[in-house]
């Protein structure tokens, strides 16, 4: 598969949105621009698409994980996929073998890892959600990073974002909240 660019995000937190300041909170997110193989092609078999998730999944978390400023507690990954082709396209680079490559490089990742996918116009945005990669009803780790690029996706591109964090949203207030949740 071709690969156009790929962007690093690095975003250090240290206040909450109304300014009370908090321990530092890294998060980091890798974007991959691809050349979707099956854009406006109505294909069955999307096996090219699983192995470049994986393929790409270990190299850009272990960029990632030496961005954060301390160990990977939080995981997540998306793509945005251009409009000639299809949701499934973007379902393909994440699902059935990108998790295992990305567990290998931050050491762990009992819970599945949150995702995202769907088919949006040039410069569209994604919301990579996140959540803690060991337990997954740790309703204080479960966070957004909203992401884009501005040439991207082309009507055959694929955005791969992975996205990674060192600690739980700002001044969390929400537990574990009701056992019925």
């Amino acid at each position: 598969m071709d690969i156009r660019k790929t962007i690093f995000t690095k975003e250090i937190i240290s206040a909450d949105e109304m300014g009370k300041s908090c321990e530092p909170i890294t998060r980091v997110a890798a974007i991959a621009v691809v050349r979707n193989p099956f854009a406006g092609i109505n294909q069955e078999d999307l096996s090219k698409l699983f192995e470049f998730g994986a393929l790409l999944g270990g190299s850009l978390t272990e960029e990632l994980v030496n961005m954060l400023s301390g160990i990977p507690i939080c995981y997540g990954k998306a793509a945005l996929v251009g409009s000639s082709g299809a949701m499934e396209h973007g379902a393909a680079v994440l699902h059935p073998m990108l998790g295992k490559p990305v567990r290998d490089a931050v050491g762990g990742g009992k819970s599945l890892m949150p995702s995202n996918h769907k088919v949006g116009p040039l410069a569209g945005t994604i919301d990579l959600p996140l959540g803690h990669k060991d337990e997954a009803w740790s309703f204080d780790h479960i966070d957004t990073m909203t992401l884009w690029v501005p040439d991207a996706p082309r009507a055959d591109e694929i955005l791969l974002c992975i996205g990674l964090s060192d600690g739980t949203r700002v001044h969390p207030r929400v537990g574990k909240g009701p056992s019925n949740s």
